[in-house]
């Protein structure tokens, strides 16, 4: 009996064993992560589809928080909006980091702000300016502004922070940096880093989706940065201050090669699509509307000038209106929400050389006969208009040419007629060589 029992006490300590090597290893948690979103630039479809994937596969996996770091001066309010839904129906807490130092969470970035559970800043950033912006924000109406003051108030009140701010950041436009916002409780603290922010939020008890709250276990958690896609990358960052002044112009300068070549239609419909690309940009920015008259005006006075080509009027008018238009175009009290100068010069630059040559030789091109044309031209008659001496202007099928005499200076009067057509420019003869080439009597009896 000794053996069977021996054997059945050696199972049962070998069991003991294995269960004893086994516990730990099931016991042990696996290592936390955090899913980082980077918000930066416009806000707009290309980045709430983007945060919202984000926000999407944290919950699948169960991370331990989602940071989302901004640096943003606004955007499309129902992209915001987007965001927001997002973070608010998020069952995995979400965090809030304006970073890095010199970054903003200006207008639709601000609300982002008052809707996440943790908000944090660090040093040298700046919130606020949360007035509703873009093309339409310039003449907003004031139910508008107050619904949106309201929507504020709620985010703020919701996740305990300062909601009187939170509504003059709307209705005043105000904008503070991350000292002063931790002061007023507009924000919940302030974080020299990513890595700081972690541990200084371990522990904390936030509210998520359905009132639930959660603990923060991010001290030490790994950090998973999620990238924006390639095509959307792209796309979005044409959506900036600098692109959607470029793409006015180019647009304006499109659209006048149609005018110049009508019937080219691929300038004319790129030049369209370039207009359409920047007013959607407008409409994400704090644009200002006295900003869109100037850029306006200085396209109109650009478009006058292929009524008078050269260096005119038009043109000195055309430049003033784009530097200042570009100046004044979004609101100052947005951080770096603002055409750079950099952008401006060689702007307006490029459109008085395109003027001044492309378009003045353009026009001077429509009137180049062509080589059907051009034979047809010789045989006429003009006079001249501008002494020739031997070149200057005349006059021939009621058009005005550049003209070379080929029989010496002739004076303004002269009858002439066209013998070559070089260019732009006539060879002619006076009507006088004809009649003196031609043989007398007497030579005829020669």
């Amino acid at each position: 009996m000794r053996n069977p029992l021996r054997r059945v006490r050696k199972g049962v300590a070998a069991a003991a064993l294995l269960l004893s090597l086994a516990l730990p290893a099931h016991a042990q948690s696996p290592e936390p992560f955090v899913v980082k979103l980077n918000l930066t630039g416009v806000v707009d479809p290309f980045m709430a589809s983007y945060v919202r994937g984000g926000i999407q596969d944290a919950n699948a996996r169960e991370a331990a928080a989602v940071l989302i770091t901004i640096d943003t001066p606004g955007g499309l309010d129902s992209s915001m909006r987007d965001i927001i839904k997002s973070i608010l129906g998020s069952r995995v807490p979400v965090v809030c980091y304006v970073s890095p130092e010199g970054a903003r969470a200006a207008s639709a970035g601000t609300f982002i702000m008052m809707g996440c559970p943790v908000a944090a800043m660090a040093p040298g950033t700046n919130i606020g300016a949360a007035h509703p912006v873009g093309v339409a924000g310039a003449i907003e109406e004031r139910k508008v502004t107050n619904d949106a003051a309201a929507y504020i108030q709620t985010l703020a009140e919701r996740n305990g922070r300062n909601a009187d701010w939170a509504r003059r950041a709307v209705v005043d436009s105000v904008s503070v940096p991350a000292d002063e916002a931790l002061r007023i409780q507009a924000i919940d603290l302030i974080a020299q880093s990513e890595t700081a922010l972690l541990d200084q939020i371990d522990g904390r008890i936030v509210q998520v989706a359905d009132g639930a709250s959660v603990t923060l276990h991010t001290a030490g958690a790994t950090l998973e940065t999620r990238k924006l896609g390639l095509g959307a990358a792209i796309l979005h960052a044409l959506l900036s201050p600098d692109f959607g002044f470029i793409f006015f112009y180019l647009g304006i300068g499109l659209i006048v090669i149609e005018l110049l070549h009508p019937g080219l239609s691929v300038p004319g419909i790129l030049g369209i699509v370039s207009l359409v690309a920047s007013f959607v940009t407008f409409g994400l920015l704090p644009v200002q509307l006295i900003g869109i008259v100037l850029l306006l005006a200085s396209a109109l006075f650009f478009l006058l000038e292929l009524k008078h080509p050269g260096l005119g009027l038009a043109t000195v008018g055309g430049v003033v209106t784009l530097v200042l238009g570009g100046l004044t175009l979004f609101d100052p009290s947005v951080p770096n929400a603002r055409v750079s100068l950099w952008v401006i010069v060689p702007v307006a630059g490029f459109l008085v050389l395109f003027f001044a040559t492309v378009v003045n030789a353009a026009l001077r091109a429509r009137h180049l006969p062509h080589a059907i044309g051009s034979q047809r031209m010789i045989g006429l008659e003009g006079v001249v208009e501008r002494d020739l001496g031997p070149e200057g202007v005349v006059l021939v099928a009621s058009e005005e040419w550049s003209a070379r005499s080929t029989g010496g200076p002739l004076p303004r009067g002269t009858r002439v007629r066209v013998v070559n057509v070089e260019r732009l420019r006539l060879d002619v003869e006076p009507m006088e060589q004809e009649a003196s080439a031609s043989p007398g009597p007497e030579g005829g009896n020669q």
